[in-house]
């Protein structure tokens, strides 16, 4: 079966991820070893996506199935912490940290971490004609 997500896509989850984990705290009144966790985890996997070698990367150090491979630890450690870090009372912290785990999950099991550079599929164009392309349709 082939996967859906491209690298590009792939950056484009992790970018929206970052910033939904980094707000959260704030928008959801997470405990204070929450608040942490999810402050430590946004610069992290911010650092993992600005560094992988994918499209949407600042400098391509890490190669795309490492940042894979980062997914899958960083994934099977998310749904022990709440329990590990004591916040696992608080239901909006706890939970969020669940569905974060099945968004790591899913995208993950998504991506398509063989396929080529998004950016080299398209020989490094974004080029669109709407009017050759609306003549098609």
């Amino acid at each position: 079966m082939k996967k859906p997500l491209n690298a590009r896509a792939h950056g484009m989850i992790d970018y929206t991820t970052v910033a939904t984990v980094a707000a959260a705290p704030r928008a959801l009144g997470f405990p204070r070893s929450a608040e942490g966790l999810a402050y430590g985890l946004a610069a992290g996997y911010l650092g993992l996506s600005l560094m992988t070698d994918y499209p949407l990367a600042a400098k391509r150090l890490l190669p795309f199935k490492g940042h894979g491979a980062a997914e899958v630890a960083i994934g099977a450690a998310l749904p022990f912490l709440p329990w590990l870090l004591g916040f696992a009372d608080n239901r909006r912290a706890r939970n969020f940290f669940l569905g974060l785990t099945a968004v790591t999950a899913v995208s993950a099991a998504l991506t398509d971490w063989d396929a080529p550079d998004a950016d080299h599929e398209s020989g490094g164009t974004m080029e669109v004609n709407l009017d050759r392309d609306l003549a098609r349709a």
